[in-house]
């Protein structure tokens, strides 16, 4: 047999094991709910963009219930730039003046969150575009820190509206701007949304899109990545600064939601294409798993 047909049924033999393996997930997950934190080179680069909509629509086509969850950190840069405004950080966050707040809210909930409604329509999906404000969604609360202006915190959510979308087969597209009750806009980090969005949703999965290859031994070598980890070995892997820098907060994140009873939760990585199909839908996933320690099999 020459080399070209061997080459094609190695490929035909590999696309059917793919598509059979994803089988018995598509039957575990249909009808759950799986919330996507969206962000990094994954909202940057157009062509991995484009494929994060279609893998958002392929899993509301296959019974998954999909919430994304957003922020746009360089995006509010640019147009910060583009008004002559400063952008001003302490200790790592944005400090959030009032006029700041303002490009914040414009490009959040206006230019970034409807162009994702509009990609994942594009893509064969139904998205809507909300914020914290819509339904009562989310309130905030000040952050708290001293001189970081209108940085906030979730004080409650109400996901009223966003179930009554799943049941009804939108795709929910939610920028992390909520605001207080005295009605003052709040800049919150979309990764705290998210975990507390579906801890809310009694959600199967959280999983957050990033640039790094998940949890590393060594930050240095991807070869160290751990597939799969519980409560106890995430919180041990902080403990000893295994976990560092910008992964602390992803990971406290996480594990925050799953006390709140989210199944699995997942740190992947956004820059690799389709990586959300292949940590859903494949047994050897791409990134980092946490679960509860209950769950460890």
């Amino acid at each position: 047999m020459d080399h070209d047909s061997e080459y094609i049924r190695e490929t035909e033999a590999t696309r059917v094991r793919v598509l059979s393996e994803a089988l018995p997930y598509i039957q575990q997950f249909v009808g759950r709910t799986v919330v996507v934190k969206y962000g990094g080179a994954a909202m940057k680069d157009s062509i991995l963009k484009s494929k994060v909509m279609r893998d958002i629509v392929f899993m509301a086509c296959v019974g998954i219930r999909p919430v994304v969850v957003h922020g746009g950190g360089p995006e509010i840069n640019s147009w910060l730039g583009k008004l002559g405004i400063e952008p001003q950080f302490k200790n790592g966050l944005r400090v959030t003046d009032a006029a700041t707040m303002d490009v914040v809210e414009m490009v959040l909930v206006g230019r970034v969150n409807k162009e994702i409604v509009s990609l994942i329509n594009r893509s064969g999906g139904s998205a809507v575009g909300l914020c914290g404000l819509d339904g009562n969604l989310i309130k905030a609360r000040p952050e708290g820190r001293e001189g970081i202006g209108f940085v906030g915190e979730v004080n409650q959510m109400d996901v009223r509206l966003l179930e009554s979308l799943l049941a009804s087969g939108y795709i929910p597209v939610v920028s992390s701007v909520a605001a207080d009750e005295t009605g003052q806009a709040y800049n919150i980090n979309a990764d705290t949304v998210a975990g507390e969005m579906a801890a809310a949703l009694g959600a199967e999965k959280l999983i957050l899109l990033t640039d790094t290859a998940g949890i590393l031994k060594d930050y240095k070598d991807p070869s160290t990545l751990l597939a799969k980890l519980d409560i106890q070995e995430a919180r041990h892997l902080i403990a000893t600064g295994v976990v560092g820098g910008g992964m602390i907060p992803k990971v406290n994140c996480c594990v925050r939601s799953l006390a709140q009873g989210v199944r699995a939760t997942h740190i992947i990585d956004g820059r690799i294409p389709h990586a959300l199909l292949l940590e859903i839908f494949t047994d050897t996933g791409i990134g980092s798993m946490i679960v509860a320690s209950e769950f460890m099999s």
